[in-house]
């Protein structure tokens, strides 16, 4: 795990960190504040951001978002921009996953899945780039092993986090003239509430943990330094990548 002394510093910088009520987004939103950002947070669920915000050493403003509803995205967006004084970074953390065998996926959940990890981070990133354009900035998009591999029981999921990946690809490559930068993190295995349906059956963990080099699960504040690096100066020319921080686990595929 990463200490405060090894964080990268990211004083003053204001970042948006959507889905921050739990799991990845809530880790991601207290470790870059105490990196020295200024953090707005963003999700359905006020309650649960409170939380949140109540865990972090520095003011966060709260804002709801429903991934579900193009112009709530983009109020949030806006209000979050609004209260921080602007925008710097957007961290398109917000994502649904359900496993279920692909002969039983409804359009309903197909929809859910899909407009929650694509539709919603489009029109996420298309409102911060409104902000940013004229000033630059950055995008992080939360995606995954499963914009690299095929997951048994998650289609649904594999086919959002695959389009994830092309979506950061295809705005990297449209708006780096405007100074935006576009990239993601594709975390491998770590446990939260999102992922915990796998972690509850210790035959996939004894399986799963013997494929991973660095011989452990992930621990959300592994995250943190790959977030903050392409939030930071120092990736000023990075843009169009994706950096998986999976112990190794797509490299030994």
């Amino acid at each position: 795990m990463s200490t405060p002394g090894t964080r990268i510093p990211l004083d003053g910088r204001r970042i948006l960190v959507t889905g921050a009520s739990r799991g990845i987004g809530r880790a991601l939103a207290i470790g870059l504040a105490a990196s020295g950002a200024r953090v707005a947070i963003a999700a359905r669920d006020m309650a649960a951001l409170a939380e949140t915000a109540g865990l972090a050493n520095a003011p966060m403003p709260m804002v709801q978002m429903d991934m579900l509803d193009v112009a709530s995205v983009q109020r949030a967006v806006e209000s979050a921009a609004d209260q921080l004084g602007g925008l710097d970074v957007l961290v398109n953390n917000a994502g649904v996953e359900q496993v279920c065998p692909s002969a039983d996926v409804t359009e309903a959940l197909w929809d859910r899945i899909v407009d929650t990890n694509l539709k919603g981070p489009f029109f996420a990133a298309q409102a911060a780039a409104r902000v940013m354009a004229g000033q630059g900035g950055a995008i992080v998009n939360n995606c995954s092993l499963a914009s690299t591999v095929g997951i048994a029981t998650a289609v649904p999921y594999t086919s959002s986090k695959h389009g994830l990946l092309g979506l950061t690809r295809g705005l990297a490559t449209e708006w780096a003239a405007l100074g935006i930068r576009v990239n993601a993190i594709g975390p491998g295995y770590f446990r939260t509430a999102m992922t915990e349906v796998f972690y509850e059956n210790p035959d996939w963990q004894r399986a799963m943990l013997p494929r991973i080099p660095a011989g452990r699960f992930g621990e959300l504040d592994d995250l943190l330094g790959a977030v903050a690096f392409l939030s930071s100066d120092a990736a000023a020319y990075v843009t169009g990548q994706i950096l998986y921080v999976d112990g190794g686990y797509t490299s030994a595929l």
